[in-house]
């Protein structure tokens, strides 16, 4: 039975999380992006203490069941074990843990988390990892099967997508949990609390033949049949060894049944500290009733948010007539900036940087295309905006509803409207009106905030050109005139980030 509902559990988390990555309508997301939320980096990053508790209690109860039903990476584990089972059926061994690695792996993850070295955290982070193989594998492949453009948003973090994928599957599939229990600092760290739970995998002596087959099947290679003993730092709480138990000699239970008579003077010290530590988690078990975090939201838009949107919308369709008389844009290269730009809700580029671990969420719900993983070494696969595709649209506010980390936080339409992220800088030589002494006007045409105003090259010459001036109080930093500007490779305006968030006065 146990080993029947952990597989349900974990099927549906699963089946849900990926399908976040998957799910390029949008419809989904509201839906399964609490599943994200209760994953344990990213709810303690974003200091929900309120799921990070639960998460412990709910260990120290019942084991490391977050591994086996909450964890996606840890759940990838498995499928790939159980493709390893399908060539060699008892094919585990027990091996004592390996503290020299993971106890180390851990301490450089809490520095480089408190130092903010951020892109060793995001090669670490177990939901981030996964994270990045479904949105960068198992994304293209889902949208070539549905026909949809395949877009590669960096080469970098693809391959380490791709790296993560095979190491993964080659452990998994030869020896089970091993980076589970050897590199993931999550699993570490719940190591510690999993150590005594009050609910746990154990073995009768008095029933057991000695047939080893518990061993020979326990994916986290942590039951020693030789003593009788199971590790509980190291086991998920599968189920599997129970199932596969012909005997009964196993069972999910309270109950702490005798050693064999050479053992007891051995266990004897082991059994008093085990007694000791259940009773505090009999303590503990009341705070199972604590419940999610819950986000209040304000109650619509302002009127004057309203009209402004729908008129951009109105201006934009108008614009896209009008820029028929343009030469069509080419594909073009990428904005080298100063400044990168974040979301609007990331409060600033630090307050993104600290919180991010580069999970590509919010990369995979963005409609317009616009986030794309960085390249810097600092924030390495971290999103920033690029408008090569396309501009963030002020009525579009999906990545901050989907950060689980906090990175990004909740931001409603109304203030999404007004936030700068960053300001559009004008390139004189660049541009068609100055360079080429031609019409263009296509950057004023839409923008959605009014920022942009044409002025004549020639005052006394109705027929002069125009060429654009920015004024920065009011632009928001959309990139919907760097994206709509006809000049390649290059464009001729461009925006550049702010590195604190401010609202704009309009």
């Amino acid at each position: 039975m146990l080993r029947t509902v952990r597989i349900i559990l974990a099927t549906i988390f699963f089946v849900g999380i990926t399908l976040l990555f998957l799910d390029f309508t949008g419809v989904l997301h509201p839906y399964f992006s609490w599943m994200a939320k209760v994953q344990f980096l990213p709810a303690l990053l974003a200091l929900n203490l309120i799921i990070v508790g639960v998460l412990l209690v709910v260990t120290l109860i019942f084991g490391r069941i977050y591994c086996s039903v909450i964890c996606p990476l840890g759940i990838l584990q498995d499928i790939f074990g159980w493709l390893g089972r399908r060539f060699k059926k008892s094919r585990y061994t027990y091996s004592k843990p390996k503290n020299w690695i993971r106890y180390p792996v851990l301490a450089l993850f809490v520095i480089a988390l408190l130092a903010g070295i951020n892109s060793f955290v995001a090669l670490l982070a177990p939901y981030s990892a996964y994270g990045r193989i479904a949105q960068n594998i198992f994304s293209p492949i889902s949208l070539w099967a549905f026909h949809k453009e395949i877009y590669i948003r960096s080469i970098g973090t693809f391959a380490v997508a791709a790296v993560t994928l095979i190491i993964i599957a080659v452990l998994a599939f030869r020896n089970g949990r091993t980076w589970c229990n050897t590199i993931c600092p999550v699993g570490t760290i719940l190591s510690f609390f999993s150590r005594f739970p009050l609910l746990r995998p154990v073995i009768n002596t008095s029933k057991c033949v000695n047939c080893t087959l518990c061993g020979k099947k326990c994916k986290a290679s942590c039951i020693n049949t030789k003593e009788h003993k199971i590790d509980y730092s190291r086991c998920v709480m599968c189920g599997d060894c129970i199932s596969n138990c012909h005997k009964g000699a196993i069972s999910y239970t309270t109950k702490r049944y005798p050693a064999p008579v050479e053992e007891v003077t051995v266990q004897m010290k082991s059994e008093v500290k085990n007694n000791t530590v259940e009773k505090g988690s009999l303590n503990n078990s009341a705070a199972e009733k604590a419940s999610d975090n819950q986000v209040n939201e304000k109650g619509g838009m302002e009127r004057r948010t309203f009209l402004a949107i729908a008129g951009m919308m109105a201006a934009t369709v108008a614009a896209k007539a009008r820029d028929k008389e343009l030469p069509p844009i080419i594909k073009r290269e990428t904005v080298r900036r100063e400044t990168e730009i974040v979301p609007a809700g990331a409060i600033g580029i630090k307050h993104f940087t600290q919180h991010c671990t580069a999970c590509q969420l919010c990369v995979a719900v963005c409609p317009n295309k616009v986030l794309k993983p960085s390249g810097n070494l600092m924030t390495l696969m971290q999103p920033h905006l690029t408008f090569e595709k396309g501009f963030c649209a002020p009525e579009c506010n999906k990545c901050s509803t989907v950060c689980p980390t906090g990175a990004i936080k909740k931001i409603d339409l109304s203030q999404k409207f007004f936030t700068q992220i960053g300001h559009a800088v004008w390139d004189a030589s660049l541009c068609i009106p100055i360079a080429k002494e031609k019409r263009c006007g296509r950057c004023e045409r839409h923008c959605p905030t009014g920022a942009i105003t044409l002025v004549a090259v020639n005052p006394s010459d109705e027929a002069s050109p125009r060429f654009p001036v920015v004024d920065e109080e009011i632009c928001i930093g959309c990139g919907a005139c760097e994206n709509a500007c006809p000049v390649n490779p290059i464009p001729a305006i461009y925006v550049e980030g702010h590195p604190e968030h401010k609202l704009s006065p309009m």
